[in-house]
Protein backbone atom coordinates (compact mmCIF):
# COMPACT_ATOMS: atom_id res chain seq x y z
CA UNK A 1 0.00 0.00 0.00
CA UNK A 2 1.55 3.54 -1.20
CA UNK A 3 0.52 6.76 0.31
CA UNK A 4 1.59 9.43 -1.44
CA UNK A 5 0.68 12.93 -1.15
CA UNK A 6 1.96 16.79 -0.61
CA UNK A 7 3.05 19.12 2.16
CA UNK A 8 -0.03 21.00 3.71
CA UNK A 9 0.64 24.19 5.21
CA UNK A 10 -1.58 25.76 8.71
CA UNK A 11 -2.49 29.47 9.35
CA UNK A 12 -1.45 29.41 12.87
CA UNK A 13 -1.90 27.32 16.15
CA UNK A 14 -5.84 27.74 16.20
CA UNK A 15 -6.47 26.58 12.62
CA UNK A 16 -4.41 22.98 13.19
CA UNK A 17 -6.20 20.23 13.81
CA UNK A 18 -10.03 21.28 13.93
CA UNK A 19 -10.65 20.68 10.16
CA UNK A 20 -9.72 16.95 10.23
CA UNK A 21 -11.33 15.58 13.40
CA UNK A 22 -10.20 11.94 13.70
CA UNK A 23 -12.58 9.85 15.93
CA UNK A 24 -10.30 6.97 17.85
CA UNK A 25 -10.92 3.82 16.50
CA UNK A 26 -9.29 1.17 19.44
CA UNK A 27 -10.00 -2.10 17.23
CA UNK A 28 -8.13 -0.67 14.35
CA UNK A 29 -5.19 0.53 16.45
CA UNK A 30 -4.92 -2.77 18.26
CA UNK A 31 -4.97 -4.54 14.96
CA UNK A 32 -2.66 -2.39 13.23
CA UNK A 33 -0.03 -2.36 16.12
CA UNK A 34 -0.64 -6.13 16.25
CA UNK A 35 0.40 -6.68 12.56
CA UNK A 36 -3.30 -8.01 11.90
CA UNK A 37 -3.99 -5.01 8.84
CA UNK A 38 -3.13 -2.88 7.03
CA UNK A 39 -3.49 0.76 8.42
CA UNK A 40 -6.64 2.54 6.84
CA UNK A 41 -5.13 5.88 8.32
CA UNK A 42 -2.01 7.40 10.51
CA UNK A 43 -2.99 6.16 14.01
CA UNK A 44 -1.01 8.19 16.56
CA UNK A 45 0.64 6.96 19.97
CA UNK A 46 2.78 8.77 22.58
CA UNK A 47 4.47 7.41 26.06
CA UNK A 48 3.03 10.05 27.48
CA UNK A 49 2.12 14.12 27.21
CA UNK A 50 3.14 16.37 29.69
CA UNK A 51 0.83 17.91 32.45
CA UNK A 52 1.46 21.22 31.35
CA UNK A 53 0.57 20.48 27.39
CA UNK A 54 -2.55 18.26 28.08
CA UNK A 55 -3.28 21.86 29.81
CA UNK A 56 -1.93 23.87 27.54
CA UNK A 57 -4.27 22.11 24.83
CA UNK A 58 -7.35 21.98 26.39
CA UNK A 59 -7.20 25.26 26.82
CA UNK A 60 -5.98 26.33 23.89
CA UNK A 61 -9.10 24.67 22.64
CA UNK A 62 -11.94 25.23 25.33
CA UNK A 63 -11.58 21.37 25.97
CA UNK A 64 -12.75 21.44 29.84
CA UNK A 65 -14.99 24.21 30.13
CA UNK A 66 -17.74 22.39 31.32
CA UNK A 67 -15.60 20.26 34.25
CA UNK A 68 -16.09 21.35 37.37
CA UNK A 69 -12.71 22.02 38.99
CA UNK A 70 -13.75 20.10 42.23
CA UNK A 71 -14.74 16.97 40.27
CA UNK A 72 -12.21 14.04 41.88
CA UNK A 73 -11.78 12.63 38.61
CA UNK A 74 -12.01 16.37 36.54
CA UNK A 75 -8.23 15.52 35.53
CA UNK A 76 -9.66 11.90 33.69
CA UNK A 77 -12.61 13.68 32.38
CA UNK A 78 -10.27 16.55 30.46
CA UNK A 79 -7.44 14.00 29.36
CA UNK A 80 -10.17 12.26 28.09
CA UNK A 81 -11.66 14.82 25.56
CA UNK A 82 -7.89 16.09 25.12
CA UNK A 83 -6.89 12.80 23.52
CA UNK A 84 -9.85 12.69 21.62
CA UNK A 85 -9.46 15.80 20.09
CA UNK A 86 -5.97 15.09 19.36
CA UNK A 87 -6.46 11.90 18.06
CA UNK A 88 -5.11 9.09 19.93
CA UNK A 89 -6.76 5.75 20.86
CA UNK A 90 -4.94 4.71 24.10
CA UNK A 91 -3.22 6.98 26.81
CA UNK A 92 -1.45 6.94 29.61
CA UNK A 93 -2.67 7.64 33.58
CA UNK A 94 -0.41 7.73 36.33
CA UNK A 95 -1.67 5.86 39.85
CA UNK A 96 1.65 4.90 41.40
CA UNK A 97 2.27 8.03 43.63
CA UNK A 98 5.35 10.15 43.39
CA UNK A 99 6.66 9.00 46.70
CA UNK A 100 5.72 4.94 46.37
CA UNK A 101 9.47 4.24 45.68
CA UNK A 102 11.36 6.88 47.98
CA UNK A 103 14.51 8.02 46.32
CA UNK A 104 17.02 11.26 46.49
CA UNK A 105 16.28 13.94 43.90
CA UNK A 106 18.21 17.27 42.58
CA UNK A 107 16.23 20.28 41.60
CA UNK A 108 16.95 22.88 39.19
CA UNK A 109 14.65 25.65 37.65
CA UNK A 110 12.55 25.00 34.73
CA UNK A 111 14.37 26.87 31.90
CA UNK A 112 11.76 26.21 29.25
CA UNK A 113 11.04 29.06 27.22
CA UNK A 114 7.49 28.30 27.22
CA UNK A 115 6.09 30.36 30.34
CA UNK A 116 2.28 28.58 30.23
CA UNK A 117 3.79 25.44 29.77
CA UNK A 118 6.72 25.62 32.52
CA UNK A 119 6.26 23.82 35.95
CA UNK A 120 8.78 25.96 37.88
CA UNK A 121 11.11 23.44 38.84
CA UNK A 122 12.89 20.12 37.51
CA UNK A 123 14.16 17.31 38.63
CA UNK A 124 16.11 13.99 38.59
CA UNK A 125 17.45 11.24 40.86
CA UNK A 126 20.56 11.49 42.39
CA UNK A 127 23.27 9.41 40.16
CA UNK A 128 25.83 8.81 42.58
CA UNK A 129 24.54 7.40 45.85
CA UNK A 130 20.56 6.60 46.49
CA UNK A 131 18.42 5.74 49.79
CA UNK A 132 20.19 1.97 49.62
CA UNK A 133 23.85 1.51 49.79
CA UNK A 134 24.11 -1.86 51.93
CA UNK A 135 21.67 -4.40 53.18
CA UNK A 136 20.83 -2.75 56.33
CA UNK A 137 19.77 -0.34 53.82
CA UNK A 138 17.67 -2.28 52.11
CA UNK A 139 16.12 -4.11 55.09
CA UNK A 140 14.97 -0.59 56.16
CA UNK A 141 13.78 1.00 52.89
CA UNK A 142 9.97 0.88 52.72
CA UNK A 143 9.18 -1.37 50.13
CA UNK A 144 5.93 -0.80 48.84
CA UNK A 145 2.74 -3.12 47.78
CA UNK A 146 0.69 -3.28 45.11
CA UNK A 147 -2.10 -3.61 47.41
CA UNK A 148 -1.64 0.15 48.64
CA UNK A 149 -2.21 1.60 45.43
CA UNK A 150 -5.09 3.56 44.86
CA UNK A 151 -7.25 1.88 41.78
CA UNK A 152 -9.91 3.98 41.43
CA UNK A 153 -8.67 5.67 38.35
CA UNK A 154 -9.29 2.58 36.72
CA UNK A 155 -12.30 2.18 38.57
CA UNK A 156 -13.85 5.04 37.40
CA UNK A 157 -12.42 4.91 33.81
CA UNK A 158 -13.43 1.06 33.64
CA UNK A 159 -17.11 2.61 33.78
CA UNK A 160 -16.61 5.85 31.83
CA UNK A 161 -14.04 5.74 28.79
CA UNK A 162 -15.38 5.35 25.81
CA UNK A 163 -15.41 1.69 24.54
CA UNK A 164 -13.26 3.39 21.39
CA UNK A 165 -10.45 4.17 23.51
CA UNK A 166 -8.08 2.61 26.62
CA UNK A 167 -5.33 3.74 28.54
CA UNK A 168 -2.38 2.29 30.53
CA UNK A 169 -0.01 3.09 32.91
CA UNK A 170 3.70 2.52 32.80
CA UNK A 171 5.01 -0.86 34.45
CA UNK A 172 8.75 -2.58 34.53
CA UNK A 173 11.32 0.05 35.47
CA UNK A 174 13.74 -2.24 36.27
CA UNK A 175 16.70 -1.17 35.49
CA UNK A 176 15.95 2.62 35.76
CA UNK A 177 14.47 1.85 39.75
CA UNK A 178 17.65 -0.20 40.21
CA UNK A 179 19.45 3.01 39.35
CA UNK A 180 17.16 5.38 41.25
CA UNK A 181 17.66 3.17 44.74
CA UNK A 182 21.45 2.64 44.91
CA UNK A 183 22.52 5.66 42.46
CA UNK A 184 23.52 4.83 39.18
CA UNK A 185 26.76 5.04 40.46
CA UNK A 186 26.95 3.04 43.38
CA UNK A 187 25.08 0.40 41.16
CA UNK A 188 28.31 0.04 38.68
CA UNK A 189 30.47 -0.54 41.99
CA UNK A 190 28.19 -2.78 43.55
CA UNK A 191 27.53 -5.05 40.35
CA UNK A 192 30.68 -6.34 41.15
CA UNK A 193 31.67 -5.43 44.82
CA UNK A 194 27.90 -6.66 46.24
CA UNK A 195 25.97 -8.67 43.68
CA UNK A 196 23.86 -10.10 46.92
CA UNK A 197 22.34 -6.72 47.04
CA UNK A 198 21.61 -6.41 43.23
CA UNK A 199 19.95 -9.48 43.78
CA UNK A 200 17.99 -8.40 46.69
CA UNK A 201 16.77 -5.02 45.38
CA UNK A 202 15.78 -6.28 41.95
CA UNK A 203 13.63 -9.44 43.49
CA UNK A 204 11.63 -6.77 44.87
CA UNK A 205 11.74 -4.27 41.81
CA UNK A 206 10.60 -7.25 39.98
CA UNK A 207 8.19 -8.58 41.87
CA UNK A 208 6.30 -5.23 42.15
CA UNK A 209 6.10 -4.94 38.74
CA UNK A 210 5.08 -8.43 37.73
CA UNK A 211 2.33 -7.74 40.17
CA UNK A 212 1.08 -4.53 38.97
CA UNK A 213 0.94 -5.64 35.35
CA UNK A 214 -1.28 -8.49 36.71
CA UNK A 215 -3.28 -5.91 38.37
CA UNK A 216 -3.76 -3.71 35.38
CA UNK A 217 -4.48 -5.79 33.15
CA UNK A 218 -7.46 -7.09 35.32
CA UNK A 219 -9.47 -4.04 34.02
CA UNK A 220 -10.90 -3.79 30.26
CA UNK A 221 -10.07 -0.34 29.75
CA UNK A 222 -6.36 -1.51 29.67
CA UNK A 223 -5.91 -2.89 26.58
CA UNK A 224 -1.96 -2.58 26.44
CA UNK A 225 0.77 -3.46 28.27
CA UNK A 226 3.71 -0.52 28.37
CA UNK A 227 7.11 -1.41 30.12
CA UNK A 228 9.14 1.68 30.43
CA UNK A 229 13.39 1.00 31.25
CA UNK A 230 15.83 3.22 29.55
CA UNK A 231 18.99 0.72 29.32
CA UNK A 232 20.73 2.84 27.07
CA UNK A 233 22.39 6.25 26.12
CA UNK A 234 23.95 6.52 22.74
CA UNK A 235 26.21 4.70 22.10
CA UNK A 236 26.36 1.86 24.02
CA UNK A 237 23.79 0.09 26.66
CA UNK A 238 23.87 1.61 30.40
CA UNK A 239 25.44 -1.43 31.68
CA UNK A 240 26.90 -4.95 30.17
CA UNK A 241 24.60 -6.68 27.66
CA UNK A 242 25.23 -9.60 29.83
CA UNK A 243 23.99 -7.69 32.91
CA UNK A 244 20.98 -7.16 31.25
CA UNK A 245 20.28 -10.47 29.99
CA UNK A 246 20.86 -12.26 33.26
CA UNK A 247 19.46 -9.67 35.64
CA UNK A 248 17.04 -7.19 33.75
CA UNK A 249 15.43 -9.20 30.70
CA UNK A 250 13.91 -11.66 32.88
CA UNK A 251 11.24 -9.70 34.63
CA UNK A 252 10.34 -7.87 31.24
CA UNK A 253 9.79 -11.28 29.84
CA UNK A 254 7.73 -12.26 33.35
CA UNK A 255 5.74 -8.75 32.33
CA UNK A 256 5.26 -9.66 28.86
CA UNK A 257 3.84 -13.08 29.56
CA UNK A 258 1.73 -12.01 31.97
CA UNK A 259 0.43 -9.55 28.87
CA UNK A 260 0.30 -11.91 26.49
CA UNK A 261 -1.40 -14.50 28.51
CA UNK A 262 -3.86 -11.77 29.36
CA UNK A 263 -4.44 -10.89 25.72
CA UNK A 264 -2.51 -7.99 26.18
CA UNK A 265 0.45 -6.94 23.63
CA UNK A 266 3.73 -5.92 25.58
CA UNK A 267 5.24 -2.60 24.45
CA UNK A 268 8.94 -1.52 25.74
CA UNK A 269 9.82 2.44 25.92
CA UNK A 270 13.86 1.98 26.49
CA UNK A 271 15.71 4.97 25.36
CA UNK A 272 19.77 4.35 24.17
CA UNK A 273 21.85 2.40 21.73
CA UNK A 274 20.13 -1.33 22.24
CA UNK A 275 21.84 -3.28 19.32
CA UNK A 276 22.92 -5.79 21.04
CA UNK A 277 19.94 -6.92 23.25
CA UNK A 278 17.56 -6.40 20.17
CA UNK A 279 17.14 -10.12 19.27
CA UNK A 280 16.86 -10.89 22.92
CA UNK A 281 14.32 -8.53 23.32
CA UNK A 282 12.06 -9.26 20.12
CA UNK A 283 12.56 -13.06 20.04
CA UNK A 284 13.14 -14.03 24.04
CA UNK A 285 11.37 -10.95 26.09
CA UNK A 286 8.77 -11.36 23.55
CA UNK A 287 8.21 -7.09 22.88
CA UNK A 288 5.74 -6.50 20.30
CA UNK A 289 6.04 -2.93 19.90
CA UNK A 290 9.39 -0.70 20.40
CA UNK A 291 9.30 2.81 21.34
CA UNK A 292 11.90 5.48 21.68
CA UNK A 293 13.79 6.71 18.70
CA UNK A 294 16.48 9.66 18.74
CA UNK A 295 18.07 10.21 15.09
CA UNK A 296 21.53 10.63 16.62
CA UNK A 297 21.36 6.67 17.42
CA UNK A 298 19.37 5.10 14.98
CA UNK A 299 16.31 6.96 12.61
CA UNK A 300 13.16 5.58 13.17
CA UNK A 301 13.07 5.35 9.03
CA UNK A 302 16.25 2.82 9.46
CA UNK A 303 15.21 0.87 12.74
CA UNK A 304 11.87 0.36 10.67
CA UNK A 305 13.49 -1.40 7.68
CA UNK A 306 15.49 -3.43 9.50
CA UNK A 307 13.07 -5.04 12.43
CA UNK A 308 9.95 -3.47 11.04
CA UNK A 309 8.96 -7.21 10.00
CA UNK A 310 9.29 -8.49 13.31
CA UNK A 311 8.40 -5.91 15.97
CA UNK A 312 6.07 -3.17 16.04
CA UNK A 313 7.29 0.55 15.66
CA UNK A 314 6.18 3.53 17.96
CA UNK A 315 6.44 7.52 17.29
CA UNK A 316 10.58 8.56 15.85
CA UNK A 317 10.34 12.17 15.22
CA UNK A 318 13.42 13.47 16.64
CA UNK A 319 12.47 15.29 20.05
CA UNK A 320 15.31 17.74 19.91
CA UNK A 321 14.92 18.61 16.22
CA UNK A 322 10.90 19.13 16.87
CA UNK A 323 11.99 21.54 19.53
CA UNK A 324 14.16 23.65 17.02
CA UNK A 325 12.63 23.12 13.68
CA UNK A 326 10.37 25.69 11.64
CA UNK A 327 7.21 24.80 10.34
CA UNK A 328 8.08 23.50 6.60
CA UNK A 329 11.02 21.38 8.20
CA UNK A 330 8.47 19.85 10.36
CA UNK A 331 5.97 19.30 7.66
CA UNK A 332 8.28 17.65 5.45
CA UNK A 333 10.17 15.53 8.42
CA UNK A 334 6.72 13.30 9.09
CA UNK A 335 6.17 12.75 5.30
CA UNK A 336 9.43 11.19 5.23
CA UNK A 337 8.85 8.69 7.71
CA UNK A 338 5.65 8.38 7.11
CA UNK A 339 6.34 7.55 3.20
CA UNK A 340 8.81 4.60 4.82
CA UNK A 341 6.88 3.37 8.30
CA UNK A 342 3.98 3.71 6.45
CA UNK A 343 4.66 1.66 3.56
CA UNK A 344 5.97 -2.27 4.82
CA UNK A 345 5.39 -3.57 1.77
CA UNK A 346 8.02 -1.63 -0.24
CA UNK A 347 10.06 -1.39 2.27
CA UNK A 348 10.17 -4.62 4.35
CA UNK A 349 11.86 -8.22 2.84
CA UNK A 350 9.64 -9.85 4.42
CA UNK A 351 6.35 -8.36 5.01
CA UNK A 352 3.78 -7.96 7.41
CA UNK A 353 0.78 -5.72 7.26
CA UNK A 354 0.25 -3.03 9.58
CA UNK A 355 2.96 -2.81 12.63
CA UNK A 356 3.43 1.24 12.69
CA UNK A 357 1.86 4.44 15.17
CA UNK A 358 3.01 7.74 14.66
CA UNK A 359 4.43 9.99 17.21
CA UNK A 360 7.22 11.68 18.66
CA UNK A 361 11.02 9.70 19.81
CA UNK A 362 10.15 10.24 23.20
CA UNK A 363 7.19 12.28 25.13
CA UNK A 364 5.97 15.17 24.22
CA UNK A 365 7.53 17.33 26.76
CA UNK A 366 6.66 20.47 28.31
CA UNK A 367 9.65 22.13 26.60
CA UNK A 368 8.14 21.17 23.21
CA UNK A 369 6.79 24.24 21.45
CA UNK A 370 2.75 23.89 21.63
CA UNK A 371 2.63 24.60 17.57
CA UNK A 372 5.19 22.89 16.79
CA UNK A 373 4.08 19.51 18.02
CA UNK A 374 0.28 20.34 16.98
CA UNK A 375 1.97 20.69 13.39
CA UNK A 376 3.40 17.10 13.46
CA UNK A 377 -0.25 15.96 14.36
CA UNK A 378 -1.53 17.88 12.00
CA UNK A 379 0.64 16.69 9.03
CA UNK A 380 0.22 13.32 9.88
CA UNK A 381 -3.41 13.55 9.95
CA UNK A 382 -3.74 14.01 6.35
CA UNK A 383 -1.51 12.19 4.77
CA UNK A 384 -2.92 9.34 2.38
Amino acid sequence: MIFPGKIFYSGGVMELLTDTSVKPDLEGFLNVVTKKREPDRVYFIELFLDDEVKAAVSSKYGLDEKIDPGDKFGELKRDILVHRFLGYEVFRISVIRKDFFPMRFVETADTTQYVEQSRGRREWTEEHRGPIQSIEDFEKYPWPSVDEIDLSPFEWLEKNLPEDMGVYDLTAHILEMLSFLLGYETMCYKMVDEPELIDLVLDKIGEFYVKYTEVMCDFNCVPIVWGSDDMGFKTSTLVSPDFLREKILPWHKKCADVAHAKGRPYFLHSCGNLEEIMDDLIDWVGMNAKHSFEDAIMPVKEYFKVYGHRVSVLGGLDVDFLCRADELSIRKKVREILDVCMNGRKFLKKYKPGGYCFGTGNTVANYIPLENYLIMLDEARKFM
